[in-house]
């Protein structure tokens, strides 16, 4: 487990992919219950995908990276970069990191 804190944004565990979508969506300036609305989910599941708590479907993942215009995480994702690596560059690209 890791813990690490950049430029407003505290990440603890392992940099899974909750870690990735609240990264995401703070960056994207959504509060859950925006994100939530715009994905058709309630608050409560948002927390719980974001928390690890609850494992999002590939469906649910893809569609809350277009809602939060994070299409550069869905490719690294997708090829294979690591969480903290791409919690890295998240916070990188908002001038955070």
């Amino acid at each position: 487990m890791s813990n690490w804190h950049e430029g407003g944004v505290s990440v603890k565990g392992d940099f899974g992919i909750g870690a990735i979508l609240r990264a995401v969506r703070v960056r994207s300036g959504l509060s859950q219950e925006e994100l939530a609305a715009r994905l058709h989910y309630s608050q409560s599941d948002i927390s719980r995908f974001e928390t690890g708590a609850k494992e999002p479907t590939a469906s649910i993942f893809l569609r809350w990276l277009r809602e939060t215009n994070a299409h550069e995480v869905m490719v690294a994702y997708f090829c294979g970069l690591d969480g903290l690596q791409i919690m890295q560059t998240i916070l990188g690209l908002t001038g955070m990191g």
